[in-house]
């Protein structure tokens, strides 16, 4: 798919646009009142301009098939709204939004007719939406096209960013960052509260169930994952997957082949981000019962595993895994079984393992303070760059373009074409 970033941006505030007409006109008549129903104070829902977006970079390759477009729609789009209902309970301890009273609701985020209409949207979206909001797009001259693009970038940064300011209550903050100009600081605590106050009743108004509370309300930091935890579960979590999926391939392919995502150490990507993902989302619910993670992993891990197979596939022009031979199969990226297999991970997870792994990090956090934290991340940080300019090169060579630049002669040193086979044994050139 030849899509460029101006395009994408168009589509995105496109779809924000839309969706916000949308939203906004049924919480109006609902009420007989009007109801900016956006995240931010434009006119747009950004969370609709993301889906949109994300929709037309990933399932661009199932166009042609109505079907899977349809299921692959529902999927991606109820991911990511229950994501986003997630993340956005997190932030103020309320539900945005809240389906409890529909039937077949999971967790009050999502519900089976919203994941239906989701898919209908997204198959009309993908299907015929983007070729006519394109062609009108490229109707306009092309200086007028990229100024469009980043004036409405700049001002959905600067409203985005206001909101989420507003939010964590930043109006006696800001002040204190501008140093000891007593003056400045007045009239910065002044604009930031009318603004702010501004936001915070809006809010209000078109999400009333969301009570703003005060940052002494706001969860303990026990009971959060910060950025050092996270980056231990990535870490330990890419561990453990690569050391399963080695074993995994042993056992039922009969060979010992490298998993690893990365060209120093055994380390799986996919595993360490998915890991990290799932707690933040899920370590909350661990009380809940097992089925009901279970469902959750289902669907994130389809979801998270289908836009990673295409998203390397677009980065890198490789394809790291194919499930073409196996039943229910979604365009080769993903398969219902190991989306079964994605929800019992979840739930060995989060009842059984994430407690016992959180407590080996404190422990070694305790022992090691921030020393060995801070050499493990440079190291990951080094590895993650190394491997994506091995994995650039592998593609551009596999094109027979010579080294030009340092770097790619580095590569071609450090990591040839058999190296990085054995590295990457299942990587399938596109």
């Amino acid at each position: 798919m030849n899509i460029t970033f101006y395009e994408i941006a168009t589509l995105f505030f496109a779809y924000s646009f839309l969706a916000w007409m949308a939203e906004t006109a049924v919480a109006t008549i609902r009420v007989k009142d009007f109801r900016n129903r956006g995240f931010a104070s434009g006119p747009f829902c950004f969370l609709y301009g993301f889906t949109g977006a994300l929709l037309t970079i990933f399932l661009q390759d199932l166009k042609d098939d109505w079907f899977f477009l349809f299921l692959g729609s529902m999927a991606v789009a109820t991911a990511v709204e229950w994501f986003a209902g997630k993340w956005l309970e997190r932030m103020k301890r309320k539900k945005w939004w809240d389906y409890s009273g529909k039937k077949w609701n999971f967790d009050g985020y999502i519900c089976l007719q919203y994941s239906l209409l989701w898919g209908l949207l997204g198959l009309l979206a993908v299907r015929y939406g983007n070729g006519l909001l394109l062609g009108l797009y490229a109707i306009l001259p092309d200086i007028v096209q990229k100024a469009a693009v980043w004036c409405l970038l700049a001002l959905g940064f600067i409203d985005f960013a206001g909101t989420l300011l507003s939010l964590y209550h930043m109006e006696e903050k800001l002040p204190r960052l501008l140093g000891y100009n007593h003056r400045l600081q007045r009239w910065t605590f002044q604009l930031a509260s009318r603004l702010f106050g501004h936001i915070d009743n809006r809010i209000s108004r078109s999400y009333p169930s969301v009570l703003l509370e005060k940052p002494h309300e706001r969860e303990k930091s026990a009971e959060r994952c910060d950025f050092v935890q996270l980056f231990w579960l990535f870490v330990i979590g890419a561990l453990l997957g690569d050391i399963v999926e080695t074993i995994f391939c042993r056992i039922t392919a009969g060979v010992w082949m490298s998993r690893s995502s990365l060209v120093w150490g055994p380390f799986s990507v996919v595993w360490g981000l998915a890991i990290a993902l799932v707690t933040v989302l899920l370590y909350k619910d661990r009380d809940k019962q097992e089925h009901h993670i279970f469902w959750v992993g289902v669907f994130l891990g389809g979801a998270y595993e289908y836009i990673c197979s295409v998203f390397t596939e677009i980065v890198f022009g490789k394809v790291f895994w194919d499930y073409s031979g196996m039943s229910f199969n979604l365009g080769g990226r993903i398969n219902l079984l190991y989306c079964f297999f994605w929800g019992v991970a979840a739930v060995v997870w989060i009842k059984g393992l994430y407690p016992k792994i959180s407590r080996l990090i404190e422990w070694i956090l305790k022992k090691t303070g921030r020393a060995l934290t801070g050499a493990i991340f440079i190291f990951m940080i080094i590895n993650l760059g190394v491997s994506v300019l091995a994995l650039m090169r592998y593609d551009t060579r596999a094109n027979g373009q010579q080294a030009a630049a340092s770097w790619e002669k580095a590569m071609d040193e450090h990591f040839d074409d058999a190296r990085m086979e054995r590295i990457y044994p299942n990587a399938i050139r596109q």
